[in-house]
């Protein structure tokens, strides 16, 4: 049986309980001053040590598989993308727009962070004006699908939640803590591509052409569900929790017994969010080649959840790209499966790696037991292996055909 590779590449997750550590209950909150101190200093030692080797990506062995990505013509216009980032750039002032935009070849791109105490660079919702922020949602309905639009939303909701549940007058979390920068100048013909950071939400859109290209994305909540409060009710990942749960299930025992490469979960084990970058990590549980037509249909429609976000018509195209790898895919599993189970899961092929998590608690850890993975701290990710995380391949081979 195949195991988990270990943590070959830095993971700086362990630092969200190093900017969290005054908040131990709601007595306790840090003054605005002191949060944007350590803010800075844990953002300068995340981005350090993230950045030291230049950007590869998530591979196997080390090595990237060559030849997986190629510049084409996908027949799904952009322009709606293009159009609404330039309209949303009109709406910023000179200032604004010298902190928001940088070349699509920067390092910028690199520079996110899952974890709240990360330092963001751009403009945040929660400095713009009215029509600025009813601009940069336009650019993001343009560019996600209506359950893609509704999901953010439905993270940046549950930050209040937690700034509710934390007593944290919104100094650290909060609905409109979130950040977008530019790359490049949206275009029809030139790379360009915009980024969506804050806690818990982290979205780069590549752009060239007709090709788009999401990933790394990451999606997830502390607490995953609403009881209370301004935004009670309000819930997310339910179905790709539950459906990875019933994708374990519809294998048969023997299946079962290499799909699960771990049944104790004491932890966290997503291994790909934040500054994960160069990750190695080699496939893990069971050969998808090994599945029923009707298991493999099922594993589709639990990846189309994730790529679902994007835009209907991308989203299409990147689904049927993922398809034509789909007997070299493999799907991993750790913890239980039972209803009430925590667990991970993994699907992972040379072109896609999806994660799925329960995580201990950070910031409602006064009020569950610490260290103890729990249901109502998700963390999600997307990546594109082998070298075209951020569009990076597709970029490489337009300056090849046209230096710049």
């Amino acid at each position: 049986m195949r195991k988990l590779a270990p943590r070959l590449y830095l993971i700086i997750g362990t630092l969200v309980a190093l900017g969290t550590a005054a908040i131990v209950g709601q007595t306790q909150v840090p003054t605005r001053e002191d949060y944007l101190k350590r803010s800075r200093e844990t953002g300068a030692r995340m981005d350090a040590a993230g950045l030291k080797e230049p950007f590869k990506g998530v591979t196997t062995s080390g090595a990237v598989v060559p030849g997986l990505f190629e510049i084409r013509s996908t027949g799904v216009s952009t322009e709606p993308m293009r159009t609404a980032a330039a309209a949303f750039l009109k709406t910023l002032d000179a200032a604004q727009r010298q902190k928001t935009v940088f070349p699509v070849q920067d390092d910028e791109w690199r520079k996110w962070g899952n974890q709240h105490i990360y330092f963001r660079q751009g403009i945040s919702f929660e400095e713009m004006t009215g029509p600025q922020r009813d601009s940069a949602f336009r650019m993001l309905e343009a560019s996600l699908s209506a359950k893609g639009i509704k999901l953010t939303r439905d993270i940046m909701r549950l930050n209040e939640t937690l700034a509710e549940l934390t007593g944290n007058n919104r100094v650290e979390y909060g609905e409109w803590k979130y950040w977008i920068s530019i790359m490049g100048e949206p275009s029809a013909s030139e790379p360009w591509g915009w980024q969506l950071d804050g806690h818990h939400l982290n979205l780069n859109y590549f752009v060239m052409g007709d090709q788009v290209v999401m990933t790394p994305a990451f999606w997830g909540s502390e607490p995953a569900v609403a009881t209370s409060g301004k935004y009670a009710g309000v819930s997310i990942l339910q179905d790709e929790q539950g459906r990875g749960l019933q994708m374990l299930r519809a294998l048969t025992p023997d299946q079962q017994k290499q799909a699960i490469v771990q049944v104790a979960k004491p932890g966290n084990n997503i291994l790909t969010q934040a500054f994960s970058d160069n990750v190695v990590l080699d496939y893990a549980g069971i050969r998808v080649a090994s599945f029923s037509a009707a298991q493999k249909q099922q594993l589709v429609d639990l990846m189309a959840l994730y790529i679902g976000n994007l835009r209907e018509g991308h989203a299409g195209v990147h689904l049927s790209d993922v398809q034509k790898h789909l007997d070299a895919t493999y799907f991993a599993w750790i913890g239980g499966s039972q209803d009430n189970s925590v667990y991970y899961y993994r699907i992972h092929s040379p072109v896609v790696l999806i994660e799925f998590d329960h995580e201990t608690p950070v910031g409602l850890r006064h009020l569950y037991p610490p260290g103890v993975p729990y249901r109502e701290h998700i963390h999600s990710v997307v990546r594109t292996p082998n070298g075209n995380d951020y569009g990076k391949d597709l970029l490489r081979q337009h300056y090849e055909r046209h230096p710049h």
